[in-house]
């Protein structure tokens, strides 16, 4: 039924449009909370629609949630209207032909029922409880996601996959002291995901060091070398190398919503960083929780290299964006759901792995600081000015690790950070997150990570 009227919609389409695109997408989901030794209860939902977008003196979509055929001319005709108008006239009317791709995982969603996500919420929830932690709560989802995309020059994409998650948060306190950890993992799949990170290992470990961490000692403030864990390198490379290089955010679109970019007005390519850091947004790596064979544009998926040996090399892109620059789009076109518009983003963000392993990378520092990952973070709208608070770190004296210290301060700019990078380790981790963008806001599935790095002369405090 979604492909019939799909087809019918974008065959009237096309009839009252230079170019036109229709998207059919539904969505289903589902989930669980667990908070302080309570079952919080349980959740679902379900939504569906179809989008399309025409091309005349402008750029324009309309969409709905009917299946009624009349409606969805309705909504047709009210792209169309808008389409006379003059604006944004540019887009990228390449075809993928006719594909297919499911990815489902091989502990299905379907099979994994309400009782199974409450037991387990609960062992983690008792787990946390036995270490100390006297503020709980954690939380487990799947959603099933189906697609139809066709438009004017023969693309006829369909897509189905799934993706789970889960997070926890536990809070510690004592002699007056407060601490707390977070933890996000997820993956387009199935439930099979779960029981190859060792969820329980994680919590236990984690929750161990924020104890050990509440009576350590600060750091003297001064410049030293730094070795960073896969969270650190992570949420860098999403926000000060994903979102600057998002095309409608070096023009300004997204100026007045989720920030600017500090590659704006600046020619190309820039220098960033050393030439031991290139940075990659790859939404083609399996397994990632920002996964997708072809974007919500029907674009094919492929990795990108946002920075290279220490320059910028390529941007994100929808259609309509690399339009406005005269390149080809590279799959960076997402939508959070139907009734929304594809945008530039990122997917599954990182910094390339080098030829070290964590033990050549703290054998290289005299004396300096291992931040394992953080307890806070924030970055400034242009992507450039940042800091980053560690939750787990340790002082390093001669090419060991010494004792834990608490909450190491990293505080500076894009440039610094990745000028300051020498050296780069083989393993990758990777964690999930939901990125938020646009107007109406869309949140859409992220994969954050990658390897440990170590800088170089970096002020800590």
């Amino acid at each position: 039924m979604p492909g019939e009227l799909s087809e019918k919609l974008l065959d009237a389409a096309q009839k009252k449009s230079k170019y036109a695109e229709v998207r059919f997408m539904e969505l289903e989901g589902s989930g669980a909370a667990y908070r302080n030794g309570s079952f919080e209860g349980g959740a679902y939902s379900r939504s569906y629609g179809y989008s399309v977008r025409v091309l005349n003196n402008s750029l324009a979509m309309s969409f709905s949630n009917s299946e009624n055929f009349s409606d969805l001319l309705k909504a047709l005709d009210t792209a169309v209207k808008r389409s006379m108008s003059p604006g944004k006239s540019q887009i990228v009317t390449k075809s993928e032909g006719k594909k297919e791709w499911v990815v489902s995982g091989s502990k299905k969603v379907d099979n994994v029922s309400l009782e199974d996500k409450i037991s387990m919420l609960k062992d983690n929830d008792s787990l946390m409880n036995s270490l100390g932690s006297q503020v709980r709560m954690n939380y487990i989802s799947d959603r099933k996601v189906k697609q139809v995309f066709l438009n004017s020059e023969g693309s006829e994409i369909r897509g189905e996959f799934t993706r789970v998650s889960y997070f926890y948060f536990a809070g510690i306190l004592e002699s007056g002291e407060f601490e707390q950890s977070t933890g996000e993992f997820g993956s387009t799949g199935g439930y099979e995901y779960f029981d190859s990170i060792n969820l329980q290992e994680r919590i236990s470990n984690d929750i161990a060091a924020i104890k050990k961490a509440m009576s350590a000692n600060h750091l003297k403030p001064g410049k030293m070398d730094v070795v960073i864990g896969p969270e650190i390198s992570g949420i860098v490379a999403h926000e000060s190398a994903g979102h600057p290089t998002e095309y409608d955010r070096i023009v300004g679109r997204e100026g007045a919503l989720a920030g600017e970019s500090f590659l704006t007005g600046k020619k190309m390519p820039m220098r960033i960083g050393s030439g031991a850091v290139s940075v990659i947004d790859d939404p083609s790596m399996k397994g990632s929780y920002g996964f997708y064979v072809y974007d919500d544009e029907g674009i094919r998926s492929r990795r990108r290299y946002l920075y290279r040996k220490g320059y910028t090399d390529e941007f994100i892109h929808n259609r309509e964006s690399a339009a406005r620059q005269g390149v080809a789009p590279n799959g960076g076109g997402r939508s959070s759901s139907w009734n929304m518009e594809p945008l530039p983003r990122m997917s599954t963000t990182y910094i390339e792995p080098g030829d070290y392993n964590f033990d050549e990378l703290v054998e290289g520092v005299k004396e300096g600081v291992y931040i394992k990952n953080f307890t806070e973070w924030n970055i400034d709208d242009i992507r450039f000015n940042e800091k980053y608070v560690g939750k787990e770190a340790y002082r390093i004296s001669n090419g060991k690790i010494a004792e834990q210290v608490r909450r190491p301060v990293i505080e500076t700019n894009t440039i610094k950070f990745y000028s300051a990078i020498d050296a780069v380790a083989r393993e990758m981790e990777f964690f999930a997150g939901a990125c938020g963008k646009g107007d109406p806001e869309q949140a859409v599935d992220v994969w954050m990570g990658g390897p440990h790095a170590r800088l170089r002369d970096l002020f800590i405090q």
